[in-house]
């Protein structure tokens, strides 16, 4: 299926709503302006396997440059509004975008970009154009709302860590296949969460993300109506669910944990019972938040386990988390197996590294983009089809997957994937600064909040004024998220003679000795 499809059979249902404003785009619209983004994107020179960048907070004209991209055989490349124009610049660069669409919300990092995006093929931007960009709609409305001629089936192109420090792109192959041919996401959505034309969905969360991104492709894959909310708020989400009685929804724990901070008064007084299916993934969820979900809303929880790479998918229902609990599910897609370093295969109930097996050997695979090295050590040492997120876990006797630890230096901090080397990567030119670990600690809200254990190059400068010197250097310099919330100091990091840091000594100070990392 295909939002060009339900423009032809219900034209006027809604694709989505946005939350806050009410406006609506129906499926005859988002399949005539997706049209009209296509050519644009034709008219300026974009061909099949070309890339574009969306740097755009949620807004009505998001999905509509997507689904453009879908049909047009691109990629698209869908960064954070939270990132700084320098960080922008690099993966705008990286991707290869030709066109880059931004709005007057990000205005202020959009036009630091001007200069240092000198040879694209097209700078856009939603609302009132600035110096250098070009008025979104005015050139999506001069063009024509037929099909490119070559329509065929293009993808995203989403950003995780790398080994510089810096996120790398994840890139899949085009294939041929027509712009209505299913992938392995539109059959889940269909047959394990129910989605179709009658479903409403609640999407709370940012759609630069990859699961909000592609959840919400996938349902208007299928014609459900999307209701899309410009940023998250705990009360304001069970308003939507029952203002537009939404039977599907998306969350990342911490989402879970605000709306059960709401005072009960609160939270007593929306009507939730529509909501059918509510899926949860990025962070393992605290067991003890999970069952408060599950009682208030009753068996309509399910979690998953996958990244964007899409190499594996593991899930499960209430009914089996209650059994399980603390478990991220069986594997749905891809077989499961743990091994050691060396990649030797594990007994049931020891922890190692996740790998998932694909059935195919010579099928086409993930690759980070320009990243060889990152690549290659994604995959196992001697079996081809086998490949890993860099996740640490066990297996019981029936196959249900349990996360013990996170990627080495990943911090996840309420669903928002932190590359910690970067802001090492930072701090290390602080003339103050002799050595520097960047962790995650545990955080009750947010599951992790970044910290950086520093080793001042004179110990005597150490104390709340290097802290705030610190922050606020980090602060210049990068997005906020990625930004330590605060600072220890030590005499000395634990090194290797190689110069190799012992990072898991560092974060095990503030994590204990516990079986699993995860709060």
């Amino acid at each position: 299926m295909h939002p060009y499809i339900h423009a032809q059979n219900m034209p006027d249902q809604p694709a989505y709503i946005m939350a806050s404003t009410d406006e609506v785009v129906t499926y005859k619209q988002l399949n005539d302006r997706s049209n009209q983004i296509a050519q644009l994107a034709r008219a300026r020179g974009l061909q099949i396997g070309d890339g574009i960048a969306i740097f755009m907070e949620n807004n009505a004209h998001f999905l509509e440059i997507c689904w453009a991209a879908q049909r047009a055989g691109l990629y698209f490349t869908a960064v954070s509004s939270r990132l700084t124009a320098g960080e922008v610049e690099y993966i705008v660069k990286d991707c290869g975008a030709k066109i880059l669409f931004t709005s007057d919300y990000m205005k202020e990092e959009a036009e630091k970009l001007v200069p240092l995006l000198p040879d694209m093929a097209g700078l856009f931007m939603v609302g009132e154009a600035s110096d250098g960009y070009e008025a979104y709609l005015p050139a999506r409305d001069a063009m024509p709302a037929e099909p490119v001629v070559d329509e065929t089936q293009g993808m995203d192109m989403l950003y995780s860590s790398g080994t510089t420090g810096r996120p790398k792109g994840i890139r899949r192959p085009l294939t041929d296949n027509n712009i209505e041919d299913a992938d392995a996401l539109l059959g889940l959505v269909t047959l394990l969460y129910g989605f179709d034309d009658k479903a409403i969905y609640l999407s709370p969360a940012p759609l630069y993300h990859a699961a909000p991104l592609r959840y919400n492709m996938a349902a208007q894959a299928v014609g459900t109506t999307c209701i899309i909310m410009e940023n998250f708020d705990p009360e304001e989400s069970l308003a939507l669910i029952e203002k537009h009685k939404c039977t599907k929804s998306q969350w990342v724990p911490t989402m879970f944990v605000r709306m059960l901070k709401l005072p009960e008064e609160v939270r007593t007084k929306y009507d939730v019972s529509s909501m059918q299916t509510a899926i949860h993934a990025a962070a393992p969820c605290p067991i003890p938040i999970k069952e408060q979900m599950i009682d208030w809303w009753g068996p309509v929880i399910y979690e998953y386990y996958a990244g964007s790479e899409g190499n594996g998918f593991t899930q499960l229902n209430s009914e089996e988390w209650l059994a399980h609990k603390g478990s991220v599910g069986t594997a749905l897609t891809g077989v499961l197996h743990i091994c050691d370093e060396e990649g030797n295969e594990l007994p049931v109930g020891e922890s190692g590294t996740i790998f998932f097996e694909q059935p195919d050997v010579d099928a086409p695979t993930f690759e980070y983009y320009n990243d060889e090295k990152k690549t290659a050590e994604s995959r196992h040492p001697s079996q081809k089809n086998w490949s890993t997120l860099g996740d640490v876990g066990r297996l019981d006797e029936e196959g249900y997957l349990y996360l013990t630890d996170r990627k080495a230096f990943m911090i996840i901090s309420g669903g928002v994937n932190i590359y910690p080397q970067e802001t090492e990567n930072l701090l290390i030119t602080h003339p103050k600064v002799a050595d520097v670990a960047v962790i995650g600690v545990p955080n009750e809200d947010f599951g992790e909040e970044v910290k950086a254990v520093v080793q001042p190059a004179k110990w005597e400068d150490s104390g709340p004024e290097l802290e705030a010197e610190l922050i606020a250097f980090c602060k210049d310099n990068l997005s906020a998220i990625k930004c330590p919330r605060s600072v220890d100091f030590d005499k000395e990091l634990p090194r290797h003679p190689t110069g190799k840091l012992y990072k898991r000594l560092v974060r095990d100070r503030y994590w204990g000795n516990k079986d699993s990392k995860i709060v």
